[in-house]
């Protein structure tokens, strides 16, 4: 099977864990590399057709810190052969003005570099008023909420993991 590269920025560790949960759900390690972007390169993205982006937002609408310090290094990295699926931690109550915002952001960008964007996720099921994650009524990738959803957030990582490996072709 193929390989898939899943990086990952964390402050709280909610990203972590959810990143944990998904190379469980696809079948582990053998399966998928997790890279904390605080300690990759843009040539790490290299070796994988299939990426998968974990991001949390924060403060008003903003990237998470090792994310933002690495946003740049995207230009250098070609993504036009890629499959890229997304996810992000955030709470949709607190910051309904900008749940998920940071995926949206990470999106906009490796999307002009080529990416091609799989695993759109329904808005169905969550409260919120605005998002830059949002494009034809679905969000660009899976949205967890462990503030307010957390008993959801198994349930739809199995549903979103199930749906990428169609997508991805495995």
């Amino acid at each position: 099977m193929a390989k898939i590269g899943l990086f990952y920025g964390t402050q709280t560790g909610n990203t972590q864990t959810a990143a944990e949960l998904i190379q469980q759900e696809f079948g582990g390690d053998s399966v998928v590399d997790l890279h904390d972007i605080a300690d990759a390169e843009s040539s790490d993205f290299e070796e994988y057709d299939f990426i998968i982006i974990g991001c949390s937002t924060w403060n008003i609408g903003e990237l998470q810190s090792d994310w933002e310090g690495f946003y740049d290094e995207l230009d250098n990295i070609d993504f036009s052969p890629k499959k890229i699926a997304y996810f992000g931690t955030g709470d949709q109550i607190s910051y309904a003005d900008n749940f998920q915002d940071a995926i949206g952001i990470l999106e906009e960008k490796i999307s002009s570099l080529g990416g091609t964007t799989v695993g759109y996720w329904s808005i169905d099921g969550y409260e919120f008023n605005e998002s830059k994650a949002v494009r034809n009524g679905k969000f660009v990738g899976l949205a967890i909420d462990e503030d307010n959803q957390a008993e959801l957030s198994n349930s739809r990582i199995k549903s979103w993991v199930a749906q990428l490996k169609q997508e991805f072709g495995l």
